[in-house]
């Protein structure tokens, strides 16, 4: 029997032993899996070029070689640029310019070659030169429209209109991507210095170790286990060893130190310190086996990602969703959201500017139109006139809807509409890039009304056509609705086309209604008996606008022009506007023997629904400014 406890303890021992040996190979093959036998992460591919241009366009198949994001790293010394955006709008940029193109070839290698500038013999100069940089004031060196295609040098591409994004960055650009494909990059310095030379496109490889999770935890575990074990064997030990000479009982007035017992001869002497130190000491050796489990515990809460674990579970199932479908022919939608946000800022930015200066020129690189017609007769005025109001400004965000025209060619346009949170108003907007070297700019503006409902709409991935002018599936063409309107405010309900417009809504109309009684009685009070005030309405010089709704209706933005004109009756009467400083600032005399005729400018977008409609058309908002005021 003195030999069981023994063999108790040596076989706890052993299979401690075992656990901890177990352990040791599971937790180092975990770890090895997630170091030295994990491999590398990245795939790179180096891009050489042998000869020097002002720009590199990267194919987007070049970026597309392996699945996954894109990183893209350009290095050289000074200003480093990059962008993305549509392959075909990238190549029409780059048209009349000398650039190289990275490709892949037939064997799945890259081929950079030289593109030269395209030059069309027929081409008309005037339409196909390029014209300014995107960004007003920040395209130092922009080609001048006059030059040929073949000699326009030195274009910036820093601020253009046309990109979904760029990247600007010091000796070293790192850019990280995700492009589908139909999409590539261009890498330049300034456009007229090299573009830099060390470009390379690396891409994440999947080195999942979904065993390395569970074998650090296992050994973990069984390392745990071979702990325990060898704490019960070594008290198992203790407690089955042989008789130990124990010492007397102690009584209780005998000190605690040390107790001699007089009774006999040789004096036992004892002492509970020893028992404290044997507690303290097991303790002790309890907290150092401990130690090991609280190392394997942090080593694996420290690394293991998710794709050190077995992925079990079923991936998960997205729901189904409405989908609008292209139609069959459909072009590509001229910007995205997160593009028409940018340039819609960038245009806000500009205007902002202009106004505070009263700058025409500066509001022309973002305004062109009725939009510009107007700022530049505010601007005239708050020149002369120190009170006067400024005009509203640019709403850019929260850009709640965009309807980009899917168009692949120039000119291209957008219809956006944006909020202003804290007057609680809304602004719809028609954004026009010319061609592709020009910026954006805003040629219609107005404010929609509170209550208003938009149409259906399609979204900003797909697009929608431009209506044409004389379109004849439409209620009335869009090149005839701002006469026709004009003639509703004129006529009333004897216009011929007083049914075609819903009037329930129409802020404009009852707006001007209201104006026109208004300055009549007052004009009635003095002058009724010497001149005559009379209100008409016209089509205004602006080209329409139309984009397509989903129901095959359309949203159409027109110019029309309110003229107000006042004469004498009597050959001796004279008009005099002494009051009306915008009047007398804008004709530039403060009588006339003839009259005077002043005219505003409403820029106004209606919805126009198709011929087999019982819709009518909708006012859906609208801006009125003075436009001009002469002498008759």
């Amino acid at each position: 029997m003195s030999a069981r406890p023994g063999k108790v303890f040596f076989v706890r021992f052993v299979w401690a032993v075992a656990a901890f040996v177990l352990a040791t190979v599971m937790i180092g093959a975990g770890i090895a899996q997630r170091t030295i036998f994990q491999g590398p992460k990245t795939e790179t591919t180096a891009i050489s070029v042998e000869e020097q241009t002002p720009y590199l366009l990267i194919d987007g198949a070049v970026l597309n070689q392996m699945p996954g994001t894109q990183t893209l790293r350009a290095q050289t010394e000074g200003d480093i640029f990059a962008s993305y955006g549509r392959t075909a709008d990238m190549e029409a940029w780059l048209s009349d310019s000398t650039y190289t193109h990275v490709s892949l070839d037939d064997e799945g290698g890259l081929a950079t070659t030289v593109v030269e500038p395209e030059v069309d013999a027929t081409a008309d100069p005037a339409v196909d030169a390029p014209s300014d940089d995107a960004a007003a004031g920040d395209a130092a060196g922009d080609a001048t429209g006059g030059e040929d295609a073949a000699e326009t040098t030195g274009r910036t591409p820093v601020g253009s209109d046309l990109w979904l994004d760029e990247y600007q960055q010091t000796d070293l650009l790192i850019a990280p991507l995700q492009l589908p494909e139909g999409m590539s990059v261009l890498v330049a310095a300034d456009g007229t210095a090299p573009a830099p030379s060390k470009v390379t496109v690396s891409w994440p490889l999947q080195t999942s170790t979904p065993w390395a999770g569970p074998l650090i935890v296992a050994g973990g575990i069984l390392m745990a286990v071979g702990v325990f074990l060898y704490i019960l064997g070594i008290r198992h030990a203790r407690r089955k060893r042989g008789p130990r000479r124990k010492g007397l009982p102690l009584p209780v007035t005998e000190p605690i130190d040390i107790a001699i017992d007089h009774d006999d001869d040789k004096g036992v002497i004892s002492s509970s310190k020893p028992t404290r130190r044997a507690v303290s000491s097991g303790g002790g050796r309890r907290a150092f086996a401990v130690l090991p489990v609280v190392a394997v515990s942090a080593l694996l809460f420290s690394g293991c990602s998710a794709d050190a674990w077995p992925q079990l579970g079923s991936s998960p199932t997205p729901s189904p969703t409405a989908t609008v479908i292209a139609p069959d022919g459909q072009q590509a939608p001229a910007v995205t959201k997160a593009q028409a946000e940018r340039i819609l800022t960038r245009i806000a930015a500009t205007v902002a500017d202009a106004d505070a200066a009263m700058d025409g020129d500066l509001a022309d690189t973002r305004l062109e139109g009725a939009a510009l017609a107007a700022r530049d007769t505010n601007y005239k005025l708050r020149g002369a006139i120190g009170d006067y109001p400024a005009p509203a400004p640019i709403l850019a965000k929260p850009l709640e809807i965009i309807l980009p025209q899917a168009y692949d060619d120039w000119p291209r346009s957008v219809i956006a509409v944006a909020d202003d949170e804290e007057s609680k108003t809304s602004s719809i907007m028609v954004l026009t890039q010319q061609d592709q070297w020009s910026a954006y700019k805003l040629s219609y503006v107005g404010s929609l009304e509170a209550s208003t409902s938009l149409p259906d709409l399609a979204p900003a991935y797909i697009g929608a056509p431009q209506v044409e002018p004389d379109s004849p599936f439409l209620l009335l063409p869009p090149n005839e609705v701002a006469a026709a309107y004009a003639d509703v405010v004129n006529k009333g309900e004897q216009s011929e086309y007083y049914d075609l417009f819903e009037a329930d809504g129409d802020q404009l109309r009852a707006s001007i209604a209201a104006d026109r009684q208004r300055r009549l009685e007052e004009f009635n009070k003095t002058a009724s008996s010497t001149g005559t005030l009379e209100f008409s309405s016209a089509a205004g010089v602006e080209a329409p606008f139309a984009l397509q709704t989903v129901e095959s209706g359309a949203i159409v933005a027109v110019n029309i022009n309110e003229i107000d004109t006042v004469k004498p009756t009597n050959a001796d009467a004279v008009i005099k506007v002494n009051d009306n400083r915008t009047v007398k600032t804008l004709a530039g005399v403060d009588q006339s023997q003839t009259g005077f005729a002043t005219t505003f400018s409403d820029q106004v977008f209606f919805y126009v629904p198709g011929p087999g409609s019982n819709e009518k058309i909708r006012l859906l908002g609208y801006s009125s400014d003075i436009l001009d005021a002469k002498i008759l």
